[in-house]
């Protein structure tokens, strides 16, 4: 038995250093190693030994055993290797990075300024982008005869319905299923048609807040909004208030943030034109007539709103001077941030 086990040994080493490919490799494997092989049948009949034989022939069975198993291992690796410099494949090279992605710069501002917002109590809510003129338009106090109901100025879609001009109606559709206190913030995408230039689009990303509850002030408004600002831009932002009017909101104001462009030192900055200053959103208390419409007591509720564009925050954050960068998936751009 010792003297079989030896020469299956020499075989198998022999034919093992012999075989040319992978292929020859796994049928060598099966034949002298696997189930039906000699190797198999030789450690099966050990109990039919005498006992003083079968420690020998077991250990013999053992080492040989091992000894085909590292064989066929080491050939293996030979034959791979040898493969893969016939394909030209240098393993020895350090492995080509994947892509990572990043997120889009708008993504990140709205995240960033939603988070802030969250810290400070507010509630995310969303609506649809396809609305109807009465939660775009009539709940929000806006006139028939008012110009952003113009055919130059809203995309009306031909099932009577129109692309939302602001996110506003997220919060009329809020105030008809809560009772105050309310405080949210509905960030997303609006249409308006206008003219595209470096500072203004058909499409762009804002995000407005709604505080309602007993005795909401303008003071409330005001500091809402710095906050915002410092938070983004840095303390050194400054921030102002200048009267507007609003539909919606009574009284009304838009906010500028100073342009960290050119700080007001250029009279031909594409930004802020020269004035130091850009225009990011509007605000105001909320009107009378909109508590109304969504069965709040305007005697007993105040509240503010406000609304500020993403782009006009990154421009200022960023240096950019054109907002059309946002929307044009250049990766020469993109990938800057």
């Amino acid at each position: 038995m010792l003297q079989e086990i030896e020469e299956l040994q020499k075989e198998a080493t022999a034919e093992i250093e012999s075989a040319s490919d992978l292929n020859a490799l796994e049928e060598l494997r099966v034949k002298l190693a696997g189930r039906k092989s000699r190797l198999r049948e030789i450690m099966s009949s050990i109990g039919s030994l005498p006992a003083d034989e079968r420690p020998v022939v077991g250990h013999a069975g053992g080492r040989l055993k091992t000894a085909i198993e590292e064989a066929l291992a080491s050939r293996q690796q030979e034959l791979e290797t040898d493969s893969d410099v016939a394909t030209g494949i240098d393993v020895t090279l350090p492995g080509r990075r994947s892509a990572i992605g990043k997120l889009h710069p708008l993504t990140q501002v709205s995240d960033e300024v939603v988070e802030i917002l969250k810290n400070m109590g507010f509630v995310v809510a969303e609506g649809p982008e396809i609305e109807d003129e009465y939660h775009n338009f009539d709940a929000l106090n806006t006139p028939k005869n008012h110009p952003a109901r113009d055919l130059q100025a809203t995309f009306y879609l031909e099932n009577g319905k129109l692309l939302r001009t602001q996110t506003s109606t997220v919060q009329i559709r809020v105030m008809e299923r809560m009772q105050p206190p309310v405080r949210i913030i509905s960030p997303g995408r609006c249409y308006r048609r206008d003219n595209i230039d470096a500072t203004h689009h058909m499409v762009f990303h804002q995000i407005e807040g709604l505080y309602v509850d007993h005795g909401v002030s303008m003071a409330d408004l005001k500091s809402t909004i710095a906050a915002v600002g410092r938070r983004m831009l840095g303390e050194k932002i400054k921030i102002r208030l200048r009267p507007h009017f609003f539909p919606f909101t009574e009284p009304s104001v838009e906010f500028d943030f100073s342009c960290s462009l050119c700080n007001g030192q250029q009279r031909n900055c594409r930004i802020c034109k020269g004035t130091g200053w850009i225009e990011i959103g509007g605000a105001g208390m909320v009107d009378p007539n909109v508590f109304e419409s969504v069965g709040y007591d305007p005697d007993t509720y105040t509240g503010f709103a406000f609304g500020l564009g993403f782009e006009r925050i990154e421009m200022i954050r960023r240096g950019i001077d054109d907002i059309r960068l946002f929307l044009e998936n250049d990766l020469r751009f993109t990938r800057q941030f």
